[in-house]
């Protein structure tokens, strides 16, 4: 019997490359079992707990109490789903959330709200200027139109001194947005990082901390995202493909490979410019996610560090074809990862017992390594995935297929078998009689949310066509 690679797997494509392929809507866990260094999971599934108002733009936990901006209105919701409008914000895509000691603060298509727990109030001081992005640092409410750096005063957040503006100029590159790292303030540029620290005074507090520069930058406002005290985001130098990077302090590390350079190269700058980066932190994960408009590429900072390797999945909310993600604007609230519909107005929780979202089915999908028999070709006289079964609603009949290309570009008609009924923990996946290869071969695995396993290895049976 062979042990043939899964976790990521191998194609081609028309230009004669050969691509990874990376698992869809499954996770890649490096863990020595006994019967294999890592295995896939299922991801979580997303539990609907209600409609909110509009389509969600963004969320956070103040002060234990869950705040989303959907459609046009903030509003707090409860762990049960019952939702409260608070006020209006108006505008359309992601907002910025971010609070000091006494105030929430909202960013919404380019103004800026603070509610202080029972007044939703714009600001509206002239000298403040659109607001594309915002940070709470050191008793400010800071604030970039792009341009320039602004500070509220510190006893009264409504109001901006025009003599406290700052700038970030190593680079004549708009600013894209702003964050804070070990509280130091961070300008994330179009093609470069500055970082800043507080020394105070009477004008714009911030200096530049000389050697601490990146010379990269986010593509968008979003496309950015502080993680363990990293600066993960998509984007570049100036006339250098955008990728994905994290840094800090003058160093950097790209962590996209190839395949993700690749697949990021199908999109247009402005539909990159829409880029939704976040993070979650959980089971010993560190998830970095980039939403896109058809779906989300997750790189697993914990993984990748524990193998040597760069570790990167897909996640979508499609059954055969991928669809945006369904997941979006993370919150860990209510002892739970609180989430909401990007495209729609479901909001629910993350729930691993369960795979489909909001109670829809999806699909998953993996492929293996080539398979080679140095040259000698062939039969395969089966094939058999290891892994957990029987984890399913009682009255389903889940069925996952295989399918096979000697070409890494065209597959044979899918064959497909039983995944085992609830409680049918020791079903064994086997498929008999595959066929054969003269050169070489690629499985792919598919199967839906019914059938929730988890796989740890694929064994094949194989006998040589030549001596």
């Amino acid at each position: 019997m062979a042990q043939i690679p899964i976790l990521s797997g191998i194609y081609t494509d028309d230009a004669a490359q050969v691509r990874t392929s990376y698992p869809r809507n499954l996770i890649p866990v490096p863990k020595k079992s006994g019967i294999s260094e890592g295995y896939l999971r299922h991801t979580d599934g997303i539990i609907k707990l209600a409609d909110g108002v509009g389509i969600d733009r963004g969320g956070i936990n103040w002060n234990g109490t869950l705040y989303r901006v959907m459609g046009t209105k903030l509003v707090s919701i409860t762990k049960e789903g019952v939702s409260t409008t608070i006020g209006d914000v108006g505008g359309s895509g992601q907002v910025t959330f971010g609070y000091s000691f006494d105030y929430l603060g909202v960013c919404s298509s380019n103004k800026f709200y603070l509610y202080d727990g029972t007044t939703l109030t714009q600001v509206t001081d002239v000298d403040l200027g659109n607001v594309i992005d915002f940070v709470w640092i050191d008793g400010y409410f800071l604030a970039t139109d792009g341009t320039s750096l602004v500070v509220t005063e510190l006893n009264n957040p409504f109001a901006v001194n025009p003599l406290k503006y700052g700038s970030s100029e190593a680079n004549p590159d708009p600013v894209m947005a702003v964050k804070k790292v070990r509280n130091e303030l961070v300008a994330v540029n179009r093609y470069t990082i500055e970082f800043f620290d507080n020394v105070g005074g009477d004008f714009f507090p911030f200096q530049r901390i000389e050697g601490a520069q990146i010379n990269k930058g986010a593509i968008g406002t979003h496309a950015c995202v502080v993680v363990n005290d990293l600066v993960a985001f998509v984007g570049g130098a100036l006339n250098e493909q955008s990728s994905v990077y994290i840094g800090i302090n003058g160093q950097i590390e790209k962590i996209a490979t190839s395949e993700i350079d690749q697949r990021l190269g199908k999109y247009t700058e402005l539909e990159l410019s829409q880029i939704v980066c976040e993070y979650k932190i959980y089971n010993g994960h560190i998830h970095i996610m980039i939403h896109l408009n058809d779906q989300t590429m997750v790189y697993d900072l914990s993984a990748s560090k524990a193998v040597g390797e760069h570790i990167w999945y897909t996640m979508d909310s499609g059954i055969i074809e991928g669809t945006i993600y369904k997941a979006r604007n993370h919150v860990y609230c209510y002892d739970q990862w609180n989430v909401a519909d990007p495209s729609g107005t479901a909001f629910g929780f993350l729930d691993d017992r369960v795979s489909t979202h909001y109670g829809e089915k999806i699909g998953w999908e993996f492929s293996t390594q080539i398979i080679y028999n140095e040259g000698t070709g062939a039969s395969f006289h089966s094939l058999e995935l290891v892994g957990t079964t029987g984890r399913i609603e009682h009255g389903v009949t889940p069925m996952i297929s295989t399918q096979y290309s000697l070409d890494g570009l065209t597959w044979s008609q899918e064959k497909s078998i039983s995944a085992g009924k609830t409680g049918e923990y020791n079903k064994r996946l086997v498929w008999f009689l595959q066929g054969s290869m003269r050169q070489w071969r690629i499985q792919k695995f598919k199967g839906t949310s019914d059938a929730m396993i988890s796989i740890s290895r694929l064994e094949a049976k194989l006998e040589p066509l030549y001596v």
